[in-house]
């Protein structure tokens, strides 16, 4: 059987449960050291191992949304995750003071069968009459910057919930690029003062699309209250504002309730008001969590056609006056949001965290 010692990345906090650790104290923990050893049979299983010089117990806290602590005293702990994620796992070392220090240590574990980057619908490198003018494969190891930044927080103190009553803290932290795929993971923690977190990731400022073809090859994540998007916004928005920017949404899932074998193509725009135009794309069979699809928009000067793994399923006429929005340039985002008005909170049938992983971006324009 294969082990791994796998760290995504390491936080360490110490912190004296009510006076000042003192070292130099028998009393008193110190020189806490965390490890954690990582089955890759796929069963879930780790084995975190703890050791302070003068701790009498060890608290275990495994980042999946358990609230009560395993405790023991020899400092080793096996433990079986049920799904496939990223978890924080914490440990205190309590001195026979009553005093504890705690690290905390990031990891990432194979629970179970996930669908892999070779499942699904892979589109062609090149159209005809088109010309690829731009791509992000993800083959780095971070997220490139001269393309992308982060939107950071809940949206306040001006658009608090993001204008949709949504849940989560959005961070850079949910988010990380291995083996050409880019993951965003929303995960139930709270969090400056939020329940929930996840990541929001945009071109603003960096990369602008005007007229052509845009596929984005994605997997999308599952779970009542999960609302993953790919989507794009006017680059004037923060000067003009919305609707008035113009929206368009390549992508949108609504999870739970039997929803995840269906997703939105939508446009917004003003007129005298806000105007959509929303339309739904719904799988013969499975949903869009169990293998990679390619989500696309083909756009010119006088419409918008939406289409899913090359299928055309929506196009809207963009030629009339009132929809001048739409002949602007535009840039990507791509996010996933927990709860809100659309898709509900998220309830007991939720399964965190939960992952919306993208394989790739490309952008052509006619010759």
């Amino acid at each position: 059987m294969k082990y791994l010692f796998l760290i995504i990345g390491l936080v360490f906090f110490t912190s004296a449960c009510s006076d000042d650790i003192n070292p130099n104290d028998t009393n008193d923990p110190s020189d806490l050291s965390l490890s954690v050893l990582i089955h890759e049979d796929g069963s879930g299983k780790v084995i975190v191992s703890a050791k302070a010089a003068n701790a009498v117990e060890y608290h275990f806290l495994m980042g999946d949304g358990g609230t009560e602590a395993f405790v023991n005293t020899d400092g080793v702990y096996e433990y079986t995750y049920q799904d496939f994620g990223s978890y924080t796992i914490q440990v205190k070392a309590f001195g026979q003071s009553g005093r504890f220090i705690k690290k905390e240590k990031f990891v990432l574990v194979n629970a179970g069968t996930q669908p892999s980057k070779g499942d699904g619908y892979v589109s062609p490198t090149s159209y005809e009459g088109m010309q690829l003018v731009w791509s992000d494969e993800f083959s780095g190891k971070n997220l490139n910057d001269n393309f992308w930044s982060y939107d950071i927080g809940t949206g306040c103190p001006d658009l608090c919930g993001w204008g949709n009553n949504e849940l989560e803290y959005y961070r850079p932290n949910n988010s990380w690029i291995a083996d050409g795929v880019l993951t965003l993971e929303a995960r139930k923690e709270n969090f400056e003062g939020s329940e929930y977190t996840s990541t929001k990731i945009v071109t603003r400022n960096k990369k602008d699309f005007h007229y052509g073809r845009i596929d984005i090859r994605a997997l999308l994540p599952k779970g009542q209250g999960i609302w993953p998007a790919l989507w794009m916004l006017g680059t004037n928005h923060q000067s003009i504002g919305w609707p008035f920017c113009g929206e368009i949404d390549v992508m949108e899932m609504i999870g739970g309730n039997g929803r995840e074998n269906t997703v939105s193509g939508n446009a917004f725009w003003d007129d005298g008001g806000v105007k959509d135009n929303p339309s739904k794309n719904t799988l013969d069979q499975g949903t869009y969590a169990d293998e990679y699809h390619v989500f696309s928009v083909i756009w010119d000067d006088a419409e918008i056609t939406w289409l899913v793994d090359d299928v055309k399923f929506k196009t809207l006429n963009t030629s009339s006056e009132a929809m001048d929005e739409f002949r602007k340039p535009f840039y990507l985002i791509f996010n996933v949001a927990v709860g809100g008005n659309w898709p509900g909170s998220p309830d007991a049938s939720t399964s965190f965290p939960t992952q919306m992983k993208i394989d790739y971006v490309r952008y052509f324009q006619e010759q």
